[in-house]
Formats: structure tokens, C-alpha cells, sequence
């Protein structure tokens, strides 16, 4: 087995993982669980794990840099990104929050041009563009056809985007395991908050409940690990596409778990947030491993 192929199924493995998480986290939030709650706990499940795996690999579970500058920054979009895309679970479809989140890379290669002065051909500009009118049709800003909820997702996705741009920022003696620690913790915290605004009672789950939300925490760990695999192993190009498949994953689930139908603008618009983004990440690792100039948008 080719490290392109292995790489490949690791990503898809990943995004499998994610996309199980998701679902579990939704039915929890429809089993009587608050979206604070289930958020909370998540969070203290992972940040727990990530406790436990830097002190099996003897990493220190606390850096200064955690409250310094670009990670500080990455920390409040975490915080951004898991408040509205908890919300956006609990309250929105699985369908309409899965299709908008994957419009992040996109954003992320937006952010990276106005925040890092990354230089962006012409063709990566349209494939931008397309992106986000796929992110319209899906939300549709008509006064018969937009969703308040939908926009949970959004905000979301800009929140993880923000986290995604200020990881490349960060600096490189914070390991994987370091980096997991913090964004678990910024997810707690998030829990936190929505608990604090969201007007329901915070009541401990039912075993059912905390299965779902168990199976949350798990299924999220193996998504990040297998990630993490997957970044490692293979060529960027070849692999980061794979992870579009989380959208065919959630589908699916939200299909035959949540009985949702997606309409035709829906579905329209997820093709067209995963066909630009996919082109955007093979565009970028090709110019890079080629070593040409971004600029000149062939």
C-alpha cells in the first residue's frame, strides 16, 4: 500500500469519526441534554484524554505560550467555532450544518490573504467565489426561504477558520498533543458559555444521554488521531481532498438517523462548496511542491 492510499484512508477514517460525532452529539441534544451541557462535558472528556496521552509521552501539559499571542487568538476562535457550531447541531439540520462547514477551507484561504499575505492566482479566486455562493443558495437570504438557525453554522465555520489560519501561526515547540490539550479546553469553555446564555436547565444527562455524548468524545478522538495520520502520511494534495467525505458521511446519517431530506438548493450548493474547496486545496499544494509563483494564477 502506496503512504498516498494510506493517507487517503486515514483521512477518510477521520472524517467518518467527525462525522459520527457530530450525529451522536445531535441525538444527545435531542434526548434532553442542553447544547451547554453536552459541550461541557465533550469538552472535559477531551481535554482529559489529551491530559493523559501528554503524560504518557512525558510533553508538559501547560506552555506559556497557550496565553500568548497567535494561540491566544486561536483560542477565542475555538471558542467562536464550538459555541456556534454546538448550537448550529442542536438547532439547525445535520445536512445544512455539514455543507456550510465545508466552506472552512475556503475561508481559511481567504483569511490567509488578508491576515498572512499569502498571494492567491486568479483561478483560486473564482474557485473561492463559487464556494460562498454555495454557502448562499444553501442558506438561502430571502425572507421565505432563509433559516435564523443556519446561521449558527456560519459562524462556526468562521470560527474554526480563524483556528485553522492562526495553527499555522503557532509556534512550533507546541506539539500536537499540546494543541489538542488547548482547543479541548477552549471547548469546555465554550460549554461554559452557552450554558450561561442558553435558557435551559443544566441537569445532569441520562445514562442514554451520556452514552451519546461518550460515544461523542470517542469518536472524536478518532477522528483527530487519524487526522493527524492522515497530514502525515501521503502527499498534502493527494490527501487533504479526502476530506470532503465527511459531507457524504453526514448525509447519509442525517438520511437515515434524523430523517432529513436536503432539498435541491441544498444539495446544489454542498457540490458547489466541495468542488471549489477541493480545487483550492489541490491548487495550493500543487504551487507549493512545485515551487511556482502563486501569483501568476495558471
Amino acid at each position: 500500500m502506496t503512504d498516498n492510499l494510506r493517507g487517503s484512508l486515514f483521512m477518510v477514517l477521520a472524517m467518518l469519526g467527525f462525522a459520527i460525532e457530530d450525529a451522536f452529539f445531535k441525538a444527545a441534544t435531542e434526548v434532553g441534554v442542553s447544547a451547554g451541557v453536552g459541550t461541557i462535558i465533550f469538552g472535559a472528556f477531551g481535554t482529559l484524554s489529551f491530559v493523559l496521552y501528554a503524560c504518557w509521552k512525558r510533553e508538559p501539559v501547560f506552555r506559556r505560550a497557550y496565553i500568548e499571542g497567535p494561540l491566544l487568538i486561536r483560542s477565542g476562535f475555538e471558542i467562536m467555532g464550538r459555541l456556534f457550531f454546538a448550537l448550529s447541531l442542536a438547532f439547525a439540520p445535520l445536512s445544512t450544518t455539514s455543507a456550510i462547514l465545508q466552506a472552512a477551507p475556503l475561508m481559511v484561504t481567504l483569511g490567509a490573504v488578508v491576515v498572512l499575505k499569502e498571494p492567491v492566482g486568479l483561478r483560486r479566486w473564482i474557485a473561492m467565489m463559487v464556494g460562498f455562493l454555495g454557502v448562499l443558495l444553501i442558506l438561502r437570504p430571502t425572507p421565505s426561504g432563509f433559516d435564523a438557525t443556519a446561521i449558527f453554522a456560519v459562524l462556526g465555520m468562521i470560527g474554526f477558520a480563524g483556528r485553522d489560519l492562526m495553527t499555522r501561526a503557532s509556534p512550533p515547540e507546541v506539539s500536537t498533543t499540546q494543541l489538542g490539550i488547548l482547543g479541548f479546553l477552549m471547548v469546555f469553555i465554550a460549554g461554559v458559555v452557552i450554558s450561561i446564555f442558553q435558557n435551559a436547565p443544566v441537569v445532569a444527562p441520562t445514562p442514554h444521554a451520556f452514552a451519546l455524548l461518550v460515544g461523542t468524545g470517542l469518536c472524536g478522538l478518532v477522528g483527530y488521531s487519524a487526522l493527524t495520520l492522515a497530514m502525515r502520511t501521503g502527499e498534502v494534495s493527494v490527501v487533504a481532498p479526502f476530506r470532503y467525505s465527511r459531507l457524504l458521511f453526514a448525509l447519509i446519517l442525517a438520511f437515515f438517523i434524523f430523517g432529513e431530506r436536503p432539498d435541491a438548493l441544498t444539495l446544489i450548493g454542498g457540490a458547489l462548496i466541495v468542488g471549489s474547496g477541493t480545487y483550492t486545496l489541490i491548487r495550493g499544494a500543487r504551487k507549493q511542491r512545485a515551487g511556482m509563483d502563486p501569483r501568476s494564477g495558471v
